[in-house]
C-alpha cells in the first residue's frame, strides 16, 4: 500500500499466501516497540533510545522550582519520586570558590525502607551509558525494575528488620552537560534549527552511502563542531563548561553525590532518633544515629553502569578505588582504548558475529517464525538481505504518499540504520528488521517509510522563542541535546580523535568496515563526529585505568555484544585484581538485550552479600531473538516477581549508547 511494488535483480517471483503467517502479527507488536526508536534511524544519533513507559513526568512539576543547594535537599516529584539539584564547583580544582557552579539534576527512587531503617542497603547510582546519556530519565523509566533486580526477594515487613535482607534507592542523575543539569548548551539558535539540520543530515546519507560521503560527511561534521565547541568555551578562565564536561569531573561528582547523600541520611537519622527518644525514652544507645551516621570522606559507591557507564565506572574506581562498595559494570568498554592510551580491537569485532546468529535464527525458526526467511541455510538469508542492501546503495526506492504521509525515500542509509539497532536490542527489533527488508526485497517500501514519517516531530518555533529570540532559553529544549552532549563528553575525553586528518581517518573507516560489514561505516561515524572539535578539558585521568579497589568490581557481558566484545571486559577485569566476568550468553549490546533471572539473581546476591560469581560463570537468557521465551517452565513466585521486573525493562530498549 502506497508504493509501487519493484523487484531487485535475481530474485524470485513471490506469490502471497492467503493465509497470513504467524510472523505477521508478531511484526505488529514489535514495530510498535521499533518506532520508539526509530527517531534515532534518520538522525544518526550514537544511542538507543530508553524508550516511553507509563511513568510520564507530571506536568506540574519543574527542574527550575527547585533551587540549586550545596547539600542534597529532595523535593517530591514524578509520582513516587524524590528529585534534587546539587550545586557543585564547575573546577573542583578553584580554591577562590568563586567560579561557576553546575547543578546536577538528580532523581531518586526511595528504597521499600527508611533510610533510618537496619534493611537500608544505600544508594545505587546509575548510568544508561551515551556518553550523554539521563539517568534521570532511567531512573524514571526502569528505576522501579532495576530496584526489583537488587533489592531482596523477599519484601520487607514489620517483623523482618532484623534479617540481613536490604533494600536500595536507586539514583540516577543527569552527567554534566546533559538534559536537567545547568548550565546546559546548544549547537543550534533553537530546535528549529537543529531540526532542519538533522533533516538534512538524513537525506545526505551516513558514511558509506556513496562515493562521496567521506568528504560530505567530513565537512558537515566540521560546519558543526567548529561552532559547538567555541560556544561551549566562551566562559572566561576556568568557568568554560567545555572545559569541565568530560568524564573526569563527572566521576568526581559522583563523589560528591555519595558524600552529600550520606550527609543528608545522618540528618534523617537524627530526626527519627529525636522522636524514637521522645516516644519511648531516651536511648543511650543512639543506635539509629549510629547506623546513619556520615562517615565523612569514607562513604562507598554503590553504581550499576551500562556501556559508556563502564568508562564513567572504571574512572571512578581508578581516582577512588577506597570508595568503592558495589559496582556492575555491564557492557565493559575498553578504557585504554576509548582514551587513545592504548591501541587495541575496536568495539565492533564480534558484529557480524552477531548479525549472522541473528540469522541462523531466522532459519531455525522458518517462514512462520521469521519474514526475511529463504530456503537454502543461513546463507541464503543473508543473501537476500545483502541483496537488498545493495539495490539501496544503487538507488533509493520511492515511496508515494498516502492519505497519512507525504511520499519518501527508503535509502541505504535507513537500513543500516536499522540493521545497527537490530544487533544492538535483537529480541525486540530483528523482527523488524527481518520485515522491513523482506517488504524491501518485494520492492515495497512502505512499511519502513511509515517508520520514518512516525519518527519525525514538529519542529515550529513557539511564540515564547519567537518572542525572546535566538539563542535563548525558551528556544532550547534540554531533552533534544543528548546527541550533542555525547559528542561533546566523547571528544573531550578521546582527544586523539579530533587530531585525525583525512587520511588517518580514512585508514580507520576501512580498518572498521573490514571488521565489521553490519555497523563498520556507522562506528567510524563516531570517530569522525569530532572533526573540528577544539576543547581541551582542565583536568583529566591519564591512566593506566585499574588497580586494587576497596571491593572487588563486577563486570558483566554478553557473548556477542556488536560493541562492546567480551574480550573487552576480559582484559579490563585483569586490570583490578579482585574482579569476575559475569558472561551471559546471548547476543546484542548489554544484558539490558536480552532478559536473564540468571544474570539478574548474580547481580542481585553481589548487592546484597558483596559476593562475587564464581569465575568462568556463564548464564543463559531466558529470551531468544525470533525464537522466544526459553527456560521459563514452573518458576517459584519469586522469580515471578523477578521476571515481571525484566518484563518491564526489556520491554524498553535501554543504554542510550554508541559504546
Amino acid at each position: 500500500m502506497g508504493s509501487e511494488k519493484r523487484r531487485y535483480p535475481d530474485h524470485p517471483t513471490v506469490l502471497h499466501d492467503p493465509k497470513k503467517p504467524q510472523w505477521r502479527k508478531m511484526v505488529r507488536v514489535t514495530i510498535a516497540m521499533a518506532v520508539a526508536i526509530f527517531i534515532y534511524f534518520w538522525s544518526m544519533i550514537p544511542s538507543v533510545d530508553v524508550g516511553i513507559n507509563n511513568r510520564s513526568p507530571e506536568v506540574q512539576f519543574s527542574w527550575g522550582k527547585i533551587r540549586p543547594s550545596s547539600s542534597l535537599e529532595y523535593h517530591n516529584c514524578f509520582d513516587g519520586f524524590q528529585c534534587a539539584r546539587l550545586e557543585v564547583p564547575m573546577d573542583y580544582h578553584r580554591v577562590d570558590g568563586q567560579g561557576r557552579k553546575v547543578a546536577i539534576a538528580i532523581a531518586r527512587l526511595p528504597a521499600k525502607v527508611p533510610v533510618t531503617d537496619p534493611r537500608y542497603g544505600g544508594a545505587i547510582l546509575i548510568n544508561p551509558g551515551g556518553p550523554g546519556g539521563s539517568g534521570v530519565l532511567q531512573a524514571l523509566q526502569v528505576g522501579p525494575g532495576l530496584q526489583t533486580i537488587v533489592d531482596a526477594e523477599s519484601g520487607p515487613s514489620v517483623d523482618n528488620e532484623e534479617t540481613s535482607d536490604r533494600y536500595f534507592d536507586i539514583v540516577g542523575f543527569d552527567p554534566r552537560g546533559v538534559n536537567n543539569t545547568t548550565p546546559g548548551f546548544s549547537c543550534f539558535p533553537d530546535t528549529f534549527s537543529q531540526k532542519n539540520w538533522e533533516l538534512q543530515a538524513q537525506a545526505e546519507g551516513m558514511l558509506g552511502s556513496s562515493d562521496q560521503s567521506f568528504m560530505r560527511t567530513w565537512q558537515r561534521y566540521v560546519a558543526l563542531n567548529t561552532g559547538c565547541s567555541k560556544n561551549l568555551t566562551t566562559a572566561a578562565g576556568s568557568d568554560a563548561l567545555g572545559d569541565h564536561i568530560n568524564t573526569t569531573p563527572v566521576a568526581r561528582d559522583m563523589l560528591e553525590i555519595v558524600e552529600r547523600h550520606a550527609e543528608w541520611r545522618e540528618r534523617q537519622g537524627k530526626i527519627k532518633q529525636k522522636h524514637r527518644d521522645r516516644r519511648f525514652g531516651y536511648d543511650q544507645e543512639q543506635a539509629i544515629i549510629r547506623r546513619t551516621e556520615w562517615k565523612r570522606g569514607r562513604e562507598k559507591l554503590l553504581y550499576w553502569g551500562r556501556s559508556y557507564g563502564t568508562i564513567l565506572g572504571s574512572t571512578f574506581a581508578t581516582m577512588f578505588p577506597d570508595h568503592i562498595g558495589r559496582a556492575v559494570l555491564d557492557a565493559v568498554v575498553d578504557a585504554h582504548t576509548y582514551y587513545g592510551i592504548e591501541d587495541g580491537p575496536s568495539g565492533v569485532v564480534d558484529a557480524d558475529a552477531a548479525f549472522d546468529q541473528l540469522v541462523g535464527y531466522c532459519d531455525q525458526v522458518g517462514p512462520n517464525g521469521c519474514p526475511l526467511y529463504a530456503a537454502g541455510g543461513p546463507s541464503a538469508i543473508k543473501e537476500r538481505f545483502l541483496t537488498v542492501e545493495r539495490a539501496l546503495f544503487d538507488a533509493p526506492l520511492p515511496v508515494v504518499a498516502t492519505h497519512s504521509r507525504g511520499p519518501e525515500l527508503v535509502t541505504w542509509t535507513d537500513l543500516k540504520i536499522a540493521q545497527r539497532v537490530a544487533v544492538y536490542q535483537p529480541v525486540w527489533t530483528f523482527l523488524s528488521l527481518a520485515e522491513y527488508a523482506s517488504e524491501l526485497f518485494l520492492g515495497n517500501g512502505s512499511v519502513m517509510a511509515d517508520a520514518k514519517h512516525r519518527s519525525r516531530s514538529p519542529s515550529c518555533p513557539s511564540v515564547e522563542c519567537l518572542d525572546a529570540g535566538p539563542w535563548s532559553s525558551p528556544c532550547q529544549a534540554p531533552n533534544e541535546n543528548e546527541f550533542y552532549a555525547s559528542t561533546a563528553i566523547l571528544c573531550a575525553d578521546a582527544e586523539h580523535l579530533t587530531r585525525m586528518d583525512q587520511g588517518t581517518m580514512q585508514q580507520y573507516w576501512q580498518t572498521l568496515k573490514e571488521e565489521s560489514s553490519a555497523i563498520g561505516d556507522y562506528w567510524a561515524m563516531l570517530g569522525l563526529s569530532c572533526v573540528g572539535w577544539n576543547v581541551t578539558s582542565k583536568w583529566k585521568t591519564s591512566g593506566p585505568f585499574g588497580g586494587h579497589t576497596s571491593h572487588p568490581l563486577l563486570f558483566v557481558s554478553n557473548t556477542l555484544d556488536p560493541v562492546t566484545p567480551l574480550q573487552s571486559a576480559q582484559k579490563m577485569s585483569q586490570r583490578f585484581p579482585g574482579s569476575v566476568v559475569l558472561q551471559q550468553d546471548s547476543e546484542g549490546h548489554s544484558t539490558a538485550a536480552a532478559p536473564s533471572l540468571c544474570t539478574s539473581k548474580r547481580i542481585r546476591h553481589y548487592f546484597q552479600s558483596g559476593e562475587l560469581p564464581p569465575p568462568g560463570t556463564v548464564c543463559e537468557p531466558d529470551v531468544r531473538p525470533l525464537i522466544g521465551r526459553i527456560n521459563m517452565h514452573d518458576i517459584s513466585t519469586g522469580d515471578r516477581a523477578l521476571w515481571d521486573a525484566l518484563q518491564e525493562i526489556h520491554q524498553i530498549p535501554t543504554g542510550r549508547l554508541p559504546l
